[in-house]
């Protein structure tokens, strides 16, 4: 018989697993290409150790078939472990039909950019506190699966509970109701995945976490990770938002990434709520001097060119930094930080995007 995929997915199904059944017919076998005598497939949707524990046997079922000359078996790296026998988050996502409201939320708004750097995520952090500070009941879902700060922009790190094991309790810092895939993960361990396992991951972050837990919320801000990647297209595709914020620094080379970003929620049907200047003044702590690193005023102008809202500007300033670091956000204080935050919070509140 000829090797085609269908005698390497037969010789697959001879190779039994310790808990009864086969690795085809448990949904283990992904991406199975068979040319010219090489094999290559993932091995994916069980943990990994037993996975790799299983590489062997199938390299081996494999390798016996005639015509193969070589087998590649790829092991991804495995999504977080469970909260205690809960839910693992990762794996592909589920069918649905169009886009669905995330319960126990009344205002879902999505806070992008169109490249890394300009403070994204400080200024969802920031904007969740002062909007708390407002009176509004607020939730913050960190959307960047690669590069998760929000454990420690919010000073938290106790893995959330699943009372459960199919539905997850989101943590509490600073009147903010918080969730991020960071709280499952040591500090430095790598996300290693492919676009549809983060897809997946955001789809059980929006569905099963239990968001009103201490209350139904006024808003649940999602921090995008940069770019205009998966995360962004799932997120618009598959969840009712009532719009974004696209945050920029002034020069032109942040505002022409910032421009693809504002494209792509408009081609994906996500109203532009407004948008935001960071690190837009500096301040010297000793003189007074004010200055302007990165340009001034660019995003306000462009905004202007476009019809959109201009939110506000933010300051470049060191307690914005440090305060990220301790885990204590500048707008839960005072100063000019927290006042400017606490500016674009109210300008929200009065647009009713809030």
């Amino acid at each position: 018989m000829a090797l085609s995929k269908e005698t390497v997915l037969e010789a697959l199904r001879r190779v039994a697993l310790p808990g009864g059944g086969d690795p085809v017919t448990q949904g283990f076998v992904h991406a199975l290409a068979v040319e010219a005598g090489v094999v290559r497939f993932v091995l994916e949707g069980a943990p990994g150790p037993a996975l790799e524990a299983l590489r062997p046997a199938l390299e081996a079922a494999v390798r016996a078939l005639p015509g193969v000359e070589s087998v590649t078996v790829v092991v991804p790296a495995g999504p977080p472990r469970g909260l205690g026998g809960g839910p693992k988050i990762g794996g592909h996502p589920t069918p649905q039909a169009g886009p669905l409201p995330v319960a126990g939320v009344r205002h879902v708004i999505a806070v992008g950019s169109g490249k890394g750097g300009v403070g994204k995520s400080t200024v969802s952090a920031n904007l969740a506190v002062a909007l708390a500070r407002a009176g509004k009941r607020v939730g913050l879902l960190d959307a960047d699966i690669y590069g998760p700060s929000q454990p420690r922009m919010m000073g938290v790190s106790k893995r959330p509970s699943s009372p459960d094991g199919k539905t997850i309790v989101p943590l509490q810092a600073h009147g903010v109701t918080l969730m991020s895939i960071g709280l499952m993960l040591k500090e430095d361990e790598a996300v290693i995945w492919r676009g549809p396992m983060l897809m997946g991951a955001l789809q059980q972050m929006l569905g099963q976490v239990q968001w009103d837990a201490y209350g139904p919320l006024d808003v649940l801000i999602i921090d995008l990770p940069p770019g205009t990647g998966d995360i962004q297209l799932s997120l618009c595709q598959k969840t009712e938002l009532d719009g974004a914020i696209v945050v920029s620094t002034p020069q032109d080379i942040a505002m022409l990434d910032a421009k693809k970003a504002i494209d792509m929620f408009r081609r994906l049907n996500t109203p532009v709520l407004g948008l935001i200047e960071n690190m837009s003044t500096y301040v010297c702590p000793n003189c007074g001097h004010e200055a302007h690193l990165f340009g001034h005023g660019g995003v306000e102008t462009e905004a202007a060119r476009l019809g959109l809202p201009f939110l506000g500007a933010l300051p470049l300033d060191l307690e914005v930094r440090l305060a990220g670091d301790s885990g204590t956000p500048a707008a839960a204080g005072e100063g000019a930080p927290a006042r400017a935050y606490a500016a674009i919070a109210q300008a929200l509140i009065a647009s009713g995007a809030v």
